[in-house]
């Protein structure tokens, strides 16, 4: 009995360690991001690998641009749809998280989130897609590191970089080439609103793809992008 509550205890010391370890490894890559572009995010590399199940030779499209390159509509355009709160709170906006888990019983299934611009980061950058208490959990986690690390402008540049516009489509720059044939710096106010609105289902949408709900929540982020404050 003595002998197996000794190695309980090791496995739970070793448990601990090598969870220690992994969080170490969090805060060193978000370290390190801070001064240094990520090449590529958890969330790119299993998008092209599923699109090499069908075509081997597939490749992402995705060039890195800095935030003074990035249309300042863009910015607010991405606050106003995702994270209306970003420049005020600490990584979670809890009054929305109550919001979609109310939402989310009335339909008795999962269709809001309520994350954060950072929630969505860390989840990005790090983490698998699956629904499980352990992955949400470590979300929490990365996303207090990247908000004590990370100044809001970084986190949107980051984040702006490296989130999917359509399928295979990562990032502000490839975006707007893809869907208006354009760079990042020129978008329009509109155009801004339009992508802000694909955000949400991005692999929907191709270029020139029109909805009567794109346009409806197209037209309701351009009225909130006046108000939208962005670092």
């Amino acid at each position: 009995m003595r002998a197996l509550l000794r190695w309980t205890w090791r496995l739970m010391l070793l448990a601990l360690i090598a969870l220690v370890l992994v969080q170490f490894w969090f805060v060193v890559h978000i370290w390190y991001w801070t001064s240094h572009n990520p090449q590529t995010t958890a969330f790119m590399a299993s998008r092209l690998e599923r699109l090499r199940e069908r075509d081997p030779n597939a490749a992402l499209r995705h060039q890195w641009v800095s935030y003074d390159r990035i249309s300042v509509h863009l910015k607010r355009a991405v606050v106003a749809a995702e994270d209306a709160k970003f420049l005020d709170h600490d990584g979670f906006d809890w009054e929305a998280i109550q919001k979609a888990y109310q939402k989310n019983v009335k339909k008795g299934r999962i269709v809001s989130g309520g994350s954060t611009i950072s929630q969505q980061l860390a989840k990005n950058l790090f983490l698998s897609g699956e629904r499980t208490w352990w992955r949400k959990l470590q979300e929490a986690a990365i996303t207090v590191m990247i908000e004590t690390i990370m100044t809001k402008r970084r986190i949107l540049e980051i984040y702006l970089n490296v989130i999917e516009w359509g399928s295979g489509v990562f990032g502000a720059e490839a975006a707007t080439r893809h869907h208006f044939g354009v760079t990042a710096a020129a978008l329009r106010p509109e155009q801004a609103a339009r992508l802000a609105a694909m955000v949400p289902s991005p692999r929907r949408y191709g270029p020139g793809y029109e909805t009567a709900y794109l346009q409806r929540r197209a037209d309701i982020i351009l009225s909130r992008m006046p108000a939208a404050p962005v670092p």
